[in-house]
């Protein structure tokens, strides 16, 4: 299929798009009114199909219009990426790499990735972002991210995974609690105890999980205390505010404050994945990936 309109006609259906005003986009757009109409009537004649409805009071999208706006508004995103990653080459920096994480990945199989990526391709600048596992699903359908590590399983139309880790969880209690000598607890003895757990905003899908596997187990944890970060939550357990879930990555912190105690089931766990595009990626992005792959199957990275 042949595209017979330009970029500036579908800036010009966007701005009446986002307006529902052809004067107020016209202005937007420094251009007269007169000329924004003839773009955007030349753009409905391109595609076949009426975009807005026009009356004299006020203007709307049709069906088709709203379609149609969908997709540009992703297609405009591709374009100032692609612009941007060309400038970046251009200017001599050959690569450029936007990872998103959570707490879970940073406290476990993230860091180390990371290191032998730097030391492999030290060319490639990479951002690091901190994001919410379910912020990170809009982040990556969006393209605002290359790669994103969070909590799995996930399914979405277009992002490809790959399991970074998989956690057992822990109990976490205060070193004096009378439970914090115990080799391993079953979720049943913890259902009188007070719980302290991530934020919603922050850790709602392990804050699910942890629900879950919780009523399964006959009660409903009774969370006395919130925090938003990791090491909140290590700070209140240690204060004998009350005890936490975690994955067992929270071996890799040195603390004598608190008890770390496994749950008796091995299917207690939590899973952190690597996700991304499967339609869209960059080369830097494709060189990571196989990195990832290629160190967590166990392969000599050379």
């Amino acid at each position: 299929m042949n595209i017979r309109f330009d970029l500036r006609q579908v800036r010009a259906f966007l701005a009446v798009a986002s307006t529902l005003h052809f004067k107020q986009a016209a202005e937007t757009l420094c251009i007269t009114q007169p000329a924004l109409s003839r773009l955007i009537k030349g753009l409905e004649e391109s595609i076949g199909a009426e975009l807005f409805l026009r009356t004299t009071r006020q203007v709307e999208l049709t069906m088709a219009g709203k379609l149609f706006m969908e997709e540009c508004q992703q297609a405009i995103t591709h374009l100032e990426r692609a612009t941007h990653l060309a400038q970046q080459a251009a200017s001599g920096d050959i690569g450029h790499l936007s990872i998103a994480y959570n707490d879970f990945s940073i406290n476990g199989v993230l860091p180390s990735i990371l290191d032998t990526f730097k030391e492999k391709y030290p060319d490639i600048s990479v951002d690091l972002v901190y994001m919410p596992s379910h912020t990170q699903h809009k982040a990556l359908l969006d393209h605002e991210i290359d790669v994103g590590f969070l909590i799995g399983p996930l399914a979405l139309d277009g992002i490809d995974t790959f399991r970074a880790a998989l956690e057992r969880i822990v109990v976490i209690l205060p070193k004096r609690h009378r439970l914090a000598g115990r080799k391993q607890l079953s979720l049943k003895e913890l259902a009188d105890e007070k719980f302290i757990l991530g934020t919603e905003s922050g850790w709602s899908e392990f804050r699910h999980y942890i629900f879950t596997i919780c009523m399964n187990a006959g009660f409903t944890p009774q969370v006395v205390q919130e925090a938003s970060t990791s090491s909140g939550i290590f700070g209140l357990v240690a204060a004998n505010m009350g005890v936490s879930l975690y994955s067992d990555c929270i071996k890799r912190f040195q603390r004598d404050d608190i008890a770390i105690v496994p749950l008796d089931r091995d299917d207690y766990s939590v899973e952190t994945i690597a996700a991304w595009s499967c339609a869209y990626a960059t080369p830097s992005s494709r060189l990571f990936q196989e990195l990832l792959h290629d160190k967590l199957s166990g392969h000599d990275l050379g």
